[in-house]
């Protein structure tokens, strides 16, 4: 065979293997509103620049008469490419080939590429499209699900891991998205659960759509199960190009640095957000919004548990990550699921060398039975090991109520936060005024002649002399009392001398988180 004839025997395979699962099969996920994995690649990448490898893989299977079916690929496309000029290790299922479904080379194909990802130390992203194991390859499959289990966990903390739900991801395939750090989901596209309406209906007799099961917005906003929801594909993919701008390559580097921005002050002034009343609540955003470059603020988990705001943001055109309490749900409360949010992000940005900013407006954690009985002793545990285990630079910024528990929990200087600032709206103490002066004055109170008024008195004197930051900075648990609008030069000051932190830790093989 000469040159020419093994240039077009070449062409003509690779025509052969980009049809996918046919023009039908191709024209039936277009009709349900899904981009085909090629097209959802090459939007997500820069122009031009993916490297497809494996594509002449053939799948394993000889049972069933699998040995006469040619499976273009696998039903997987894996490579590598670029984003925003940044490398990155990429796999996408191709439902269109045997529904996207999960065998021994497929497993093989994304375990390959996991592993280039670990060895080039580059971000990894799966995009799932599959209606799961391959029943005709057996426990094959079941194989190829837990050697990308072992390897999600392997690479946890070592490179970014970012996961896309489009379409059907269930049983068993659901724990390799749980197992990274980020989850994208898109509106009536994404559907995730261990076992199906059908199964449900049949074990339990309950019936549900897939919509209601493990739709997008269930996920984003009900399980806490994924990080962002868009309603398009093109807007899931600007997200992801967006998330990766903030995060570093790998734990070995800092998230790349971006030219200096001021906040946009028209826009976010710090003095008109921020309430007089000290009962009255504001969106902890704006504050956010008022103190970072250009006023961007990238939420996680935005639609869950929204009583706490977490998300990435540039401060002197560096990445940071900022929790805070958000007086306008539940009074900024900690609960089961808001520690939860919290812990999971603290690591993140521990793991991958992002300074934290914390926030601090909360009574406190939700009282009640059914939090009681949820675990709220374990769950609310997780935020205070996340911050105690965290190196990285930790500046903490009280604004306004640090009661109890919760005072302690959000990144106090007794955590091991580095700099500790409050504002003069800051009431630090065991409990609320309120609360605090009918305990310590109760017989006072119910001898006197006029209860009320003693107790208004009684509670006006308490919070004149402990519900203020001039206790705690006594102490030195407030490294500085500061006016709201000095707070942006603080921060940047506090980056900059903790930019070369180094602390030393327990030699541990790891520690032992409430989980």
């Amino acid at each position: 065979m000469s040159l020419r004839q093994k240039r077009n025997d070449l062409k003509k395979r690779m025509q052969e293997a980009f049809k996918g699962g046919g023009e039908q099969a191709t024209e039936k996920q277009i009709a349900s509103g899904k981009m085909t994995a090629r097209e959802r690649i090459n939007s997500l990448l820069d122009a031009d620049t993916f490297h497809e490898y494996d594509l002449f893989v053939k799948h394993a299977g000889v049972d069933f008469d699998m040995d006469k079916k040619y499976l273009p690929g696998d039903g997987v496309i894996t490579g590598t490419g670029n984003i925003n000029s940044w490398p990155v290790c990429i796999f996408a299922q191709d439902f269109t080939v045997a529904g996207g479904s999960l065998g021994y080379m497929h497993a093989k194909k994304i375990t390959k590429i996991m592993d280039h990802a670990m060895k080039m130390k580059v971000p990894l992203i799966g995009i799932n499209d599959s209606g799961g194991a391959r029943i005709q390859e057996g426990v094959n499959s079941l194989a190829g699900y837990g050697e990308i289990f072992y390897r999600n966990t392997q690479a946890s903390g070592v490179i970014p891991q970012i996961s896309v739900i489009l379409g059907p991801c269930a049983g068993g395939a659901v724990y390799s998205p749980a197992l990274t750090d980020f989850v994208f989901v898109v509106d009536k596209i994404s559907k995730m659960f261990i076992t199906g309406p059908e199964v449900i209906k049949t074990v339990l007799g309950e019936e549900i759509s897939m919509e209601d099961l493990g739709g997008a917005r269930v996920h984003a906003e009900i399980t806490g199960n994924a990080h962002f929801y868009a309603e398009s594909e093109k807007e899931c993919f600007e997200q992801i190009k967006k998330l990766v701008s903030f995060i570093p390559w790998n734990n070995e580097k800092t998230a790349e640095t971006f030219p200096k921005k001021a906040p946009k002050s028209r826009q976010y002034k710090i003095d008109h957000i921020f309430p007089v009343n000290q009962m009255e609540p504001y969106d902890v955003r704006d504050i956010i919004k008022s103190i970072c470059d250009d006023s961007d603020f990238f939420e996680v988990h935005q639609l869950w548990a929204a009583n706490i705001v977490v998300g990435f943001a540039r401060l002197d055109g560096q990445t940071v990550g900022f929790v805070a309490n958000q007086p306008l749900v539940l009074a900024g409360v900690l609960d089961v699921d808001s520690s939860d949010k919290a812990a999971r992000f603290i690591r993140f940005c521990d793991a991958f060398n992002i300074p934290l900013v914390t926030l601090v407006d909360l009574p406190g954690y939700l009282p009640g039975v059914d939090q009681e009985h949820a675990g709220v002793i374990r769950h609310g545990a997780k935020v205070l090991y996340a911050y105690s285990e965290a190196t990285v630079p930790k500046l903490t910024v009280i604004l306004r109520k640090a009661y109890g528990g919760g005072y302690i929990a959000m990144c106090s200087h007794h955590l091991r936060a580095d700099f500790v600032f409050a504002w003069p709206t800051a009431e630090i103490a065991v409990m609320g005024p309120e609360g605090a002066a009918n305990i310590i004055f109760r017989n006072e109170i119910n001898s006197s002649d006029n209860p009320e008024e003693t107790r208004k008195k009684l509670i006006n004197e308490y919070r004149q002399k402990f519900a203020n930051p001039y206790v705690a900075a006594a102490y030195g648990y407030v490294d500085a009392v500061i006016e709201p609008t000095e707070t942006r030069d603080f921060l940047v000051h506090s980056l900059n001398i903790a930019e070369h932190k180094r602390e030393a830790t327990p030699k541990k093989k790891h520690g032992i988180p409430p989980f």
